[in-house]
């Protein structure tokens, strides 16, 4: 039993032996498990292969990668280099700040002509769409029964007049009383007023126009029997239209008489007409919370019509030198808004007041002056106010993918070092 128990102890210290020799062999690169005895002396190191080249590489490549202080991307970082942005000036440009409305036109003067009184028509003195002259016979009713009844008032008239004539030489001599007298005078003022009565009767059986204007489409003919109070036609004074504009309510107080007011109409494409504000309504609609105003304006030729729908804009101020910057230079913070202002190569973040915005561009009120350089992109890189920054042209930019801060392969090595996990040759 002794002498296998002795191999027993030997062939486990033989494999623990070997079992060492192997962790050496796999901590030490140059050497091999077939090199028995390790390296000899005089030899040079093993080259860098395998895992250790990769490593290599794979440190180089995360220490110039993208946002590691000192590479391309870091910039923008505290301890980094200046932050690179573009940058463009405020300018001076005149501006015109306008209210947008809806609008519909309206005639200066429109009428729709009714008959005061029952009858039938005999003649109808206008055409369709014609223009007519003011106090022109339009519609003539039958007078025939008006006439007749006012020779008859007239007759009676006469009887009166001499009535009283008589009766007043004869009080004068006494043979009638003064009641006789007073009677005969009451007698001739009701007749002059019936004849008065009969007279205009008369009149208004000729419909006449009240203005010169344009009449519309007649809904009569000749022969018709009218009842009193039935439409007619419609005479229009187009020669000056109205337009009137429902504008919100937050322009009450800003729109006054005498403004002007741009109209565009669709049915004459890239023609514009200019109008005045000439009175606003004292109310505001509750329903809409809308303001209604009204304007005035010239209509050469007599292109615009009653109804027609039209875009109206009112300038409601103009200023001849309004500092604007782009809208890309606007940082929002919170409910306030912010600009970076290049100084001696620092940004400095300055407070403005905004006001209108127009095509891309907005006007500030207050916090720059002009010709201020600003900076328009790379607002993302500061990271602090006064940071030093470094101005780009925006015409040398790289194509997309291979800008500033882009990776050359991640993970890739660089140079000569081989691939990882490959020996050296």
């Amino acid at each position: 039993m002794k002498p296998k128990i002795l191999v027993v102890i030997i062939a486990l210290a033989g494999l623990g032996g070997l079992a060492a020799y192997g962790y050496k062999t796999q901590r030490l690169p140059g050497v091999t498990g077939f090199e028995i005895g390790g390296p000899k002396a005089g030899d040079k190191p093993a080259e860098k292969t395998g895992e250790k080249a990769g490593e290599k590489g794979g440190d180089k490549g995360a220490a110039k990668g993208p946002g590691a202080p000192g590479g391309p991307g870091g910039a923008g970082r505290p301890g980094g280099g200046p932050a690179a942005v573009e940058v463009s000036k405020v300018v001076a440009a005149p501006l015109r700040e306008e209210a947008v409305a809806a609008g519909t036109l309206r005639a200066n003067e429109i009428v729709t002509l009714r008959s005061e009184l029952a009858g039938r028509v005999v003649n109808v003195g206008f055409t369709d769409g014609a223009r007519v002259a003011r106090n022109s016979v339009l519609v003539a009713l039958d007078r025939s029964v008006s006439e007749a009844e006012l020779e008859q008032v007239r007759a009676e008239l006469a009887l009166a007049r001499s009535n009283f004539e008589r009766t007043s030489e004869l009080a004068s001599r006494n043979f009638v009383s003064q009641s006789a007298k007073d009677q005969s005078a009451a007698n001739l003022k009701v007749l002059e007023a019936r004849v008065r009565l009969a007279e205009a009767r008369l009149a208004k059986l000729d419909i006449r126009a009240p203005f010169d204007g344009v009449m519309g489409l007649r809904n009569i003919s000749p022969g018709d029997f009218i009842k009193d109070g039935a439409d007619l036609a419609v005479i229009e004074d187009i020669r000056t239209m109205k337009v009137d504009l429902r504008l919100p309510e937050r322009y009450f107080g800003r729109i006054k008489p005498g403004q002007s007011v741009a109209i565009t109409v669709d049915s004459m494409p890239g023609q514009t007409f200019t109008a005045k504000v000439k009175a606003i309504d004292t109310q505001v609609d509750a329903n809409g919370r809308s303001l209604l105003a009204r304007g005035e304006m010239a209509n050469p030729g007599g292109a615009l019509r009653t109804g027609m729908f039209a875009k109206a804009r009112v300038v409601l101020r103009e200023t001849p030198a309004a500092l604007m910057v782009p809208e890309e230079a606007i940082v929002p913070i919170g409910a306030d808004s912010f600009v970076y202002r290049v100084q001696e190569g620092k940004a400095q973040r300055v407070k403005v007041a905004l006001g209108q915005r127009l095509e891309g561009r907005v006007e500030v009120l207050s916090g720059l002056s002009e010709g201020d350089p600003i900076v328009t992109a790379g607002q993302l890189r500061l990271q602090r106010d006064g940071q030093d920054v470094r101005i780009l042209d925006p015409n040398s930019r790289p194509p997309a993918g291979k800008g500033e801060g882009a990776p050359k392969g991640e993970g890739a090595p660089k140079g000569d070092a081989p691939a990882a996990g490959r020996t050296g040759s």
